[in-house]
């Protein structure tokens, strides 16, 4: 089942064309990453199906609805999630109280919202840390709470953007570990990352980017050996 289609979406700033009739697809229960090179156009795609940005053209559908131009809010409401590359968590707040961001406007929580709390923390390996304060995490950790807080939606779908960046490796394994294991429960995953042994590791199909436009789809190995891919990344 195709969870997520983006078909001829287009977007442009002034003369610059950063994506430009972009189509690829998500299955249901896939992990896919979007690569390509610096300012090949995904972080864009990214905001354009999320909401934060408008398109110029095409379409966004998911989960069988047209949420193109959508808020952020009300696509993540529809259970499409995401993260993002520098993690935003609320500094001066504990890790349980960053957990609350989601669903509530205030501190108040009910017994069920604590349950879920608890067991997305402890699944994460960061309950120890749930009476710290954000900004007191290292950047690792941070990443790790950020995808908390986005589980606390419950989404379909989550849109991972650089999920390696600024983690070390020990930590890096452990996030993958669970990333896996969410996808074995259930969530899909399309992820933005440019570190190739991570995209390896972690993804099953790979689709490339580059100048705003699809240039390549497939598994690891078949990306590796595609002419065209080599020429986008070396020119």
């Amino acid at each position: 089942m195709v969870l997520l289609d983006v078909n001829g979406l287009r977007k442009a700033f002034g003369g610059l064309v950063a994506v430009d009739g972009l189509e690829f697809t998500v299955e249901q229960g896939e992990i896919v990453a979007l690569i390509g090179p610096n300012g090949s156009g995904k972080t864009t795609t990214f905001n354009l199906v999320t909401g934060f940005l408008d398109a110029d053209g095409g379409t966004v559908t998911f989960d069988g609805e047209d949420i193109t131009d959508l808020s952020p809010y009300d696509v993540a409401r529809r259970g499409l999630g995401r993260t993002f590359q520098i993690t935003r968590p609320f500094g001066r707040l504990t890790v349980f109280e960053n957990m609350l961001v989601p669903n509530t406007s205030t501190r108040t929580y009910s017994r069920e919202q604590e349950e879920r709390i608890w067991q997305i923390l402890e699944e994460l390996d960061i309950d120890h840390v749930a009476d710290h304060d954000a900004n007191e995490l290292s950047g690792g950790q941070q990443k790790l709470l950020e995808l908390a807080r986005v589980l606390m939606l419950d989404p379909k779908l989550i849109l991972l953007d650089e999920p390696a960046a600024g983690v070390n490796p020990a930590l890096m394994d452990e996030i993958i570990e669970q990333i896996r294991a969410l996808n074995d429960r259930g969530t899909t995953f399309l992820v933005v990352e440019h570190d190739m042994s991570v995209i390896e590791e972690l993804c099953e199909r790979i689709v490339v980017m580059d100048s705003g436009r699809k240039i390549a789809s497939g598994t690891f190995e078949e990306i590796r050996r595609d002419t065209g891919v080599k020429e986008a990344y070396l020119g």
